[in-house]
């Protein structure tokens, strides 16, 4: 994208349809939720097993790079877990001055402690980076810095944090972010970033996520199956929860909503695992923490192959955190590219290009349903790839949306 192209319409953010204004849930008008009862709504924390895993680590060490509306640390489920960051946009106020809600919520999704009611993180040990950036809006009310995306990803490159946190989208691409995207992946750190919530309309691929340096996250509910919404492609590499999780209804921060945290949720979630992982393992490097995270998902197909629907499966940290599961693999070669990161020449082969296979299978609803159910002798052991649900860690497999399949993509290489 060149200087200012499209400007008015850049920014969407990832827990909302690309149509969709940020005070606008996907699923409909949003309802207050008490603050007193937003953890019990949380449901995905008992399915993912965090109280067990928060006997051995809450994310300790591990910041988090938050680029997003701003992050309000005054909230009662922040207080003392934001660090100074970057306000990127040039407009009045800075970082902490969230204009919407939307950045203070995946805050606290990744490392809420949850006091005075509030949301609890998935890793409430972990710190938060806040990096403010503008969304169309934001942008026709003030005047904003043009490259203030870019500029958050590279301090954020900088910054101490080992992983980045982008629960936005946007359909139009620049060289000047895809730079800032491989610088990130230069200085070591492990960048999530929404696919976006046009799955049922244009489902036009997004970025950051669709940079082949970047952890595209889909949305699942209750039972392991993808959204409706959350798009699909070769921008997925990993699904996390993202339907019925709480919200701040808007920036006056006076109570909570119900809706769906869409893509936006998700990705915060899969960051938040990601610190997990990596402060139980804190000698690892992002290529090995994110081999674990794709090794260890939870799918009925056969791994190394992407589902363009679930990519790698459903994100279970818990899989390494209590049960000691998956191969963290080569430090210096990116599972994303299977190209090295450290600077030196690449010595695998280049990853095979990603097929464009139907998601309806040619069998029917009723193949769906005999793919979807798994093997039964698996199930009823509690083996790796039943049941279908998130339940005792997030056990679960293939997806299945309106009685399809779900496509299977390989590893994408290089865009």
């Amino acid at each position: 994208m060149t200087a200012g192209m499209g400007r008015s319409q850049r920014r969407v953010l990832g827990a909302l349809a690309a149509v969709a204004s940020w005070s606008v849930v996907f699923a409909g008008v949003a309802q207050p939720a008490a603050a007193a009862d937003v953890q019990s709504k949380q449901w995905y924390l008992k399915a993912m097993q965090a109280e067990e895993m928060w006997k051995i680590t809450t994310g300790e060490g591990i910041k988090v790079a938050v680029i997003d509306s701003g992050v309000n640390p005054n909230t009662p489920s922040l207080k003392g877990q934001v660090l100074k960051g970057l306000d990127a946009t040039g407009a009045t106020g800075d970082e902490n001055d969230d204009y919407d809600g939307h950045g203070t919520n995946m805050a606290e999704l990744i490392a809420g402690t949850g006091a005075g009611g509030g949301l609890k993180g998935l890793a409430p040990g972990a710190k938060i980076i806040p990096m403010r950036v503008s969304d169309t809006e934001f942008q026709n009310r003030n005047s904003v810095n043009a490259r203030d995306v870019e500029d958050a990803i590279r301090a954020a490159a900088d910054s101490d944090a080992k992983i980045i946190n982008m629960s936005i989208s946007s359909p139009y691409s620049s060289p000047e972010e895809r730079e800032a995207v491989e610088y990130a992946e230069s200085k070591g750190k492990l960048f999530f970033a929404a696919v976006g919530n046009d799955g049922a309309g244009a489902n036009q691929e997004e970025y950051p996520a669709g940079y082949p340096q970047v952890v595209g996250v889909a949305a699942a509910d209750r039972d392991g199956k993808v959204a409706k919404y959350s798009q699909h492609g070769n921008t997925v590499n990993i699904a996390a929860p993202g339907q019925e999780i709480p919200h701040w209804c808007d920036n006056s921060f006076q109570s909570y909503c119900d809706g769906d945290g869409g893509t936006s949720a998700a990705t915060a979630i899969a960051s938040a695992s990601a610190a997990l992982v990596w402060s139980a393992n804190p000698d690892w490097t992002a290529n090995q923490v994110l081999n674990v995270l794709f090794d260890t998902a939870g799918r009925d197909w056969k791994k190394g192959d992407r589902s363009a629907y679930l990519g790698h499966g459903l994100i279970r940290p818990a899989m390494n955190i209590l049960k000691g599961k998956g191969d963290p693999g080569d430090p210096d070669i990116s599972p994303l590219t299977n190209e090295r990161t450290n600077g030196s020449p690449a010595s695998p082969s280049p990853s095979a290009p990603a097929s464009d296979q139907p998601a309806q299978s040619g069998k029917g609803s009723e193949a769906d349903e005999s793919v979807a159910a798994g093997d039964s002798k698996a199930q009823a052991s509690g083996d790796d790839g039943a049941p279908l649900s998130l339940i005792l860690g997030g056990i679960a497999g293939v997806a299945v949306l309106g009685g399809v399949v779900f496509a299977l993509v390989r590893r994408r290489g290089a865009a």
